[in-house]
């Protein structure tokens, strides 16, 4: 039996694909980041999309788009910047309340099933504040309601990123899924690309090898040219300093005269080559390859996302490494929505 479901915050629509790989119709995305919606569009050919402050969006607006369809499952990840721990977290931060709309056009639609994903530190924010108002207000329509931290290398995604995952039904028991057995590391998800270490890159480029895993074959099941491959012009003093950093290494491996460059938290991280990647995020400069002297493009960027080759990126590059940064790795929401649609066939 086959499934609808629409996508709140959908960016580029990580989340929403994943629904998609396991078999879901997606029949609409929301948003108000123009590029975002387009690489929506692109990628995900049978869906629709509104352009629009979320707060000001009712299911008469969502009906007039998709007609009198079923909507069976409602995704989204509800903005967190207010909520991150790289910035100033405070509860009156207008963008804490966008979770408020999502609450709010669940209960305009009652789905059997909604989807908030978010970062982790929202469970234990202003006390629990956040996370328990989802809750009470949840279980006051009669839904049950759960939530758990999942890691994304946990589930094919060669990528450790945590993200605290909300599943609310009418019926049953949802289960979470289970945990895959190998994890993938960062050589694995990109050895085969084109290096760019004595060029930037073109706009379509043949690969450097033949798939050298599953994981890359995975990836370019559908995909016969590389594309969203372009690397960033370094100077010759960054690239001198990258040369310093070890695979998995940070601004604490270099030489004491470059004390003063970056000395935060994640500065200078290079990836390890036998391990997943840390966490994407929506900037670029910080990270680098396990092994070239450079920034990660979008489309490594992708890889350690689990976006598949033929999902196309569209925007400047800022605002491709935005939609990246800001996706649910689709290989995770895919393990998510298998087991939603097991809850629903039980019905």
């Amino acid at each position: 039996m086959s499934y609808n479901a629409i996508d709140l915050f959908c960016g580029a629509g990580g989340l929403s694909y994943g629904f998609e790989m396991a078999g879901f119709n997606v029949l609409l995305g929301i948003d108000n980041d123009v590029a975002a919606l387009k690489t929506f569009e692109k990628n995900h050919k049978n869906s629709k999309s509104i352009c629009s402050d979320i707060t000001k969006i009712t299911y008469t607006d969502i009906k007039r788009v998709i007609g009198e369809a079923n909507i069976d499952v409602i995704v989204g990840g509800p903005p967190c910047q207010g909520m991150s721990l790289s910035g100033p977290r405070e509860l009156d931060d207008p963008r804490n309340k966008l979770y408020l709309s999502f609450i709010r056009l669940v209960d305009e639609i009652r789905p059997s099933i909604f989807i908030i994903e978010n970062v982790p530190g929202l469970v234990g924010l202003f006390g629990g504040a956040i996370k328990d108002s989802i809750l009470e207000k949840f279980m006051a329509m009669d839904y049950k309601i759960e939530y758990k931290i999942m890691c994304a290398s946990n589930y094919g995604v060669p990528q450790n990123r945590r993200r605290v995952i909300f599943v609310g039904h009418k019926n049953g028991e949802f289960t979470y899924p289970p945990f895959d057995k190998v994890q993938i590391t960062c050589q694995e998800a990109l050895s085969d690309l084109p290096p760019l270490d004595d060029f930037l890159g073109s706009e379509e480029m043949q690969y450097a090898t033949v798939p050298l895993n599953d994981y890359q074959k995975l990836m370019r099941r559908k995909s016969s040219m590389v594309k969203n491959h372009i690397a960033a012009r370094h100077s010759e003093y960054v690239k001198k300093t990258i040369a310093l950093i070890p695979p998995g290494g940070n601004y604490k491996d270099l030489p004491k005269d470059y004390n003063n460059t970056r000395n935060f938290n994640v500065a200078w991280t290079r990836f390890s080559d036998n391990k997943p990647a840390p966490t994407i995020d929506t900037g670029h400069r910080h990270h680098f390859h396990y092994k070239y002297n450079r920034v990660p493009t979008v489309r490594e960027c992708a890889r350690i996302q689990s976006f598949p080759d033929d999902f196309i990126f569209i925007g400047n590059k800022t605002q491709q490494f935005r939609q990246v940064g800001n996706a649910v790795p689709p290989l995770m929401a895919e393990k998510i929505a298998d087991q939603v649609k097991k809850l629903l066939n039980k019905g």
